[in-house]
C-alpha cells in the first residue's frame, strides 16, 4: 500500500526533497570539504568544481548563454534586494521620479524594496494593465511606457492563484527598457527562456520547483554594469585591490558562498522527481473543488494561463479555520493568510483575510487529489 501525500504547502517550499540532496549535502560536510575559489588544494578544487557545475546546469536550464552572469545568492528575496538596491534610480535622465511598472500579483521579496525606494523618492511604482485574474495584458503596456519608465517587474507565476504572466510579450511590448522576471514559482514547474524572451533581470530560488534545500538561489544580470554590488568581501580573486572585482560572477559573489546548500542543489537538479499526476488530472481537481458547496477558488480565467497554484475561498468558513480543520482532522498541510503577497490579495479582493492554499508537487497523485476533495466535503457538511 502506498503511503499517502497530504502536504499541499509546495509553493512554500517542496517536500519531500529528493534522498540525494541530503546525501550531497552530507557529502560536503563530511568529505569534500573545501572552499570555492580560495585554495589551490585538490579538495578545494572538488568543491569548486560543483559550484561551477551547477551553475551551468542553471544556465542551460533558464537558456542563459551568460553562465558567468548567472551568481549565487541566499534566496531569490537576497537577489531582488541586491539589483534593486543596485540600480541607481537617482541618476535616471527622466526629468521627473523614474518609474517601475509591476505585475498586480507581486510577492514582498519585490513589494517591500520597492516600497522603500518609493519612500526614498527614487521611484514611483505603477501598476500593468492586467484582467481580474491578474494576468497582464500586453497589448495594453505600451501607453503607460513614458520617458521617465526605467524598469518593469513581473512575477513569472503568482504564489496566490497560480497565474502565469507571458513574459515574452511583455517584453516585447516594452521594447528596450529593462525587464526583471521574479521565477521563484515557476522554475523547475515551467519552461523559462532568459535569452529567447530577453530578460534583463532575473531571480530565483533553489528550494521551490527545484525541489533544493533553503538558502539557496540566485540572480541573472544581462549588463553588469547597470547594478552596484550590494555587499563587499573577499571573492578569492583580485584580493591586492580594495574595489570589487568587474569580473563575473565575483562582482556579485562576495563572501564564501552556501557551498552545502549549492551541494544540495546541484543534486536536485540531478534527481527532480517524476511527476505522478498530469496538468489534466489537475484541473480535474479544480473543478471537483468547484463543485463543492460553498467553495470558490482563486485561479486565471483561461486555463493557458492557469499554474499549479490555487487558493480557497468558502462562504462561511475562514480561511485560517478551514487550514486548521484540514490538518486536524485529515492531516492535510496548507497555508492560510496573505502567502506574503498582500499587492496580488488587495488585487484578486481577498484582502485582509486572505486565503487557504493548494499548492500540490509532481508527486502527488491522483488519489492524494481524491483524498484532498473527501476531506474537503466532509468539512462543508460539518459547517451546514
Amino acid at each position: 500500500m502506498t503511503s499517502r501525500l497530504t502536504y499541499f504547502d509546495n509553493s512554500a517550499t517542496t517536500f519531500p526533497k529528493p534522498a540525494a540532496v541530503a546525501q550531497a549535502m552530507t557529502r560536503y560536510l563530511l568529505e569534500d570539504g573545501g572552499s570555492y575559489g580560495r585554495s589551490s588544494h585538490a579538495r578545494a578544487f572538488r568543491a569548486s568544481a560543483v559550484v561551477e557545475c551547477c551553475r551551468e546546469r542553471l544556465a542551460q536550464l533558464m537558456d542563459i548563454s551568460q553562465v558567468e552572469h548567472l551568481c549565487f545568492t541566499n534566496n531569490a528575496t537576497h537577489a531582488a534586494n541586491v539589483i534593486l538596491q543596485g540600480i541607481d534610480f537617482a541618476t535616471s535622465e527622466a526629468v521627473t521620479k523614474a518609474e517601475v511598472l509591476i505585475s498586480p500579483l507581486e510577492h514582498n521579496a519585490i513589494a517591500r524594496p520597492l516600497a522603500q525606494l518609493e519612500k526614498q523618492g527614487l521611484i514611483t511604482v505603477r501598476q500593468l494593465p492586467a484582467g481580474t485574474d491578474g494576468v497582464i495584458q500586453p497589448d495594453l503596456i505600451a501607453p503607460l511606457v513614458t520617458d521617465n519608465t526605467r524598469l518593469v517587474i513581473v512575477n513569472h507565476q503568482s504564489n496566490v492563484n497560480g497565474a502565469i504572466q507571458p513574459l515574452a510579450k511583455v517584453k516585447q511590448a516594452i521594447g528596450p527598457i529593462p525587464l526583471l522576471a521574479d521565477v521563484s514559482q515557476s522554475l523547475g514547474k515551467l519552461p523559462v527562456q532568459v535569452d529567447e524572451w530577453g530578460i534583463d533581470y532575473l531571480i530565483f530560488t533553489g528550494h521551490k520547483g527545484l525541489f533544493g534545500p533553503p538558502g539557496t538561489g540566485g540572480l541573472f544580470i544581462r549588463q553588469p554594469d547597470t547594478v552596484q554590488p550590494l555587499h563587499l568581501g573577499g571573492t578569492g580573486s583580485n584580493s591586492e585591490h580594495l574595489v570589487m572585482p568587474e569580473s563575473m560572477p565575483d562582482r556579485f559573489e562576495a563572501g564564501t558562498p552556501n557551498m552545502v546548500g549549492i551541494y544540495g542543489l546541484f543534486a536536485a537538479l540531478d534527481n527532480a522527481p517524476e511527476p505522478q499526476h498530469s496538468l489534466s488530472d489537475f484541473f480535474a481537481l479544480m473543478e471537483a473543488i468547484e463543485a463543492l458547496p460553498g467553495y470558490r477558488i482563486q485561479r486565471t480565467e483561461n486555463r493557458d494561463a492557469q499554474g499549479e497554484v490555487i487558493s480557497l475561498l468558502h462562504d462561511c468558513i475562514d480561511a485560517a479555520t478551514l487550514s486548521w480543520k484540514l490538518e486536524k482532522a485529515f492531516a492535510i498541510e496548507t497555508r492560510p493568510g496573505l502567502h506574503c503577497a498582500p499587492l496580488a490579495h488587495q488585487f484578486l479582493n481577498s484582502f485582509p483575510e486572505g486565503t487557504c492554499r493548494l499548492s500540490p508537487s509532481p508527486l502527488h497523485t491522483t488519489a492524494d487529489f481524491d483524498y484532498l476533495i473527501t476531506a474537503l466535503a466532509a468539512i462543508t457538511g460539518e459547517s451546514n
